[in-house]
């Protein structure tokens, strides 16, 4: 079976500063893979490399297969061209920390919009999938409201709803849950969980190591631009092998 995403000795530089130092991991169809660590450690660039809002520097990235951002003819590699990229990051969900929701669109149009400018799709099929899926994460009642209009947690749902109706292979989370008022992380964790449960490929950046614990196949712990420690997530939790992991975990659980 190909992995979802294959990461073979991936690093990534912002000038002088190395944030990813080579790292290796796969992520397997239907996997809902977890990735945590401490602030500055590298797991939000990692995942804006994936679906090439950042570029590596070295080493080899696949999605499903195909090389991320990139072609290869012999032993070189070529960049792609920027439409091919966003033709491919069709295929990939991202739902970020902040919502990025269009202010002046309501949640609905909000949802509807990549499919009608993107894909092109007609708008009266957009409506009826956007509005199926704000009914699938609760939202159904917030249809016609905009984002001011709404609280943290219905924006992060919305936001997840519109990263859905492009009916991506692959969804990519940012932590989140990290900008939510407590009691409205476990909203958007239930709409994770039933994503999770209908068996879509998911990596989340989290803190959440609740959620990881409990919906995660696969944990890795990342510090200062390297993969220290990766198993199942009750294996890393619970019972750390490395140092550095069980220092990190000692604060946050």
């Amino acid at each position: 079976m190909t992995a979802m995403v294959k990461a073979e000795g991936v690093h990534k530089s912002f000038g002088a500063v190395q944030v990813l130092k080579g790292i290796d991991l796969e992520v397997a169809p239907r996997e809902v893979f977890c990735l945590v660590g401490p602030s500055g450690s590298g797991k939000s660039t990692f995942l804006r490399c994936i679906n090439h809002l950042e570029k590596i520097n070295a080493g080899r990235l696949y999605v499903d297969g195909e090389l991320v951002g990139y072609r290869q003819h012999g032993d070189k590699l070529y960049e792609l061209r920027d439409s091919e990229v966003a033709l491919k990051r069709r295929d990939i969900g991202m739902v970020f920390q902040r919502f990025n929701l269009f202010p002046h669109m309501t949640a609905l149009e909000n949802v509807m919009e990549a499919p009608v400018q993107v894909k092109k799709e007609a708008r009266s099929a957009a409506r009826a999938r956007a509005e199926r899926l704000l009914d699938r994460v609760g939202l159904s009642d917030k249809a016609g409201n905009y984002p001011s209009q709404l609280s943290g947690g219905q924006q992060q749902r919305v936001a997840i709803a519109r990263a859905l109706a492009m009916e991506p292979k692959l969804m990519l989370f940012d932590e989140p849950t990290s900008a939510l008022d407590p009691e409205l992380v476990g909203d958007v964790l239930d709409v994770m969980r039933d994503l999770a449960a209908d068996g879509m490929t998911m990596i989340v950046v989290t803190h959440e190591m609740g959620f990881a614990r409990e919906v995660g196949d696969a944990l890795v712990f990342m510090d200062d631009g390297v993969v220290v420690e990766s198993g199942h997530p009750r294996d890393v939790l619970g019972r750390p092998s490395h140092e550095r992991t069980k220092a990190f975990l000692s604060k946050v659980l």
